[in-house]
């Protein structure tokens, strides 16, 4: 029994993997940017699963995108009780992009994550996509819907053809064997996405994001989670010509915008912070 018990107390006192410790140990460091449009059903729900993520959450940012029903006040209620919430109102609908963009004005984590407000991707595998860069593996960590599945909802065939295509031309320019760039779970070191000003409209920072980042020397890793993907009697706000936009901007955001002064600051910038935080450890 006294073998027994030594063998468990050194089990017990092994420190884990990096890959395994707990997110008590990286307290404060995440912001959560949820963009929101339309969704008092779900809204409530989300920021209550993400507030129980525990201490690793530092804020939680809602931006409302102009939404002509209850969602602002849904918000406020949690902002008015949690000081956790942070919330913007915008006066009118821009898209997912100005919301994104005002979001990251405001975040101040060392850790951003987007999480959509309609519940398609769950906020406990938040943990998941973030653990590689928290632990010192990664600079931006995409959550794959096409990688060795979780959960997911068998859905829309025109909708993967779509992603498959636009994912598979954009990596032919980027040299990166991605496999989501549509993705809505992309997490990233504060160094790498605050100084990256969004230009493109609606749905368009996906492409954006994927394109700017793969140009910078930023260790990028996808990491698998489900996906509770919706109808459009649902609500799925996403359509046809939001397509047509990305390819456009993949061809944009890959061989024109990192040629002009702003796509030249943006890389150097990122490059050079994360230089610096290389030579910190």
């Amino acid at each position: 029994m006294t073998a027994l018990l030594d063998r468990q107390n050194r089990i017990d006192s092994t420190p884990l993997p990096r890959d395994r410790r707990p997110m008590s140990e990286h307290a404060g460091k995440l912001s959560v940017l949820i963009p929101v449009y339309n969704e008092e059903k779900y809204v409530g729900d989300v920021i209550t699963r993400v507030l129980a993520l525990g201490p690793v959450v530092k804020e939680v940012v809602v931006v409302d995108d102009g939404s002509k029903d209850g969602t602002a006040a849904v918000v406020q209620e949690f902002a008015d009780r949690e000081p956790k919430v942070r919330f913007h109102k915008s006066p009118k609908n821009q898209g997912k992009t100005a919301a994104i963009k005002q979001a990251l004005t405001m975040a101040e984590g060392e850790v951003i994550i987007i999480q959509d407000a309609d519940l398609e991707y769950d906020p406990a595998e938040i943990p998941d996509v973030i653990a590689p860069i928290l632990n010192g593996q990664a600079d931006v960590v995409f959550g794959s819907r096409f990688l060795v599945r979780k959960a997911a909802r068998v859905h829309y065939f025109s909708h993967y053809v779509a992603n498959k295509f636009l994912t598979t031309l954009c990596n032919c320019l980027t040299n990166r064997n991605m496999t989501d760039i549509e993705t809505g779970y992309k997490a990233f070191r504060k160094e790498v996405i605050k100084p990256l000003v969004l230009t493109s409209k609606g749905f368009g920072m996906e492409v954006e994001i994927t394109a700017m980042v793969c140009k910078t020397k930023a260790r990028t890793y996808e990491t698998p989670i489900s996906y509770y993907g919706r109808a459009y009697d649902e609500g799925k706000k996403i359509g046809f010509m939001d397509g047509v936009h990305a390819l456009w901007y993949i061809f944009y955001y890959n061989l024109f915008k990192p040629l002009g002064k702003a796509g030249r600051l943006y890389k150097k910038t990122v490059n050079a912070a994360l230089a610096e935080a290389k030579a910190k450890v």
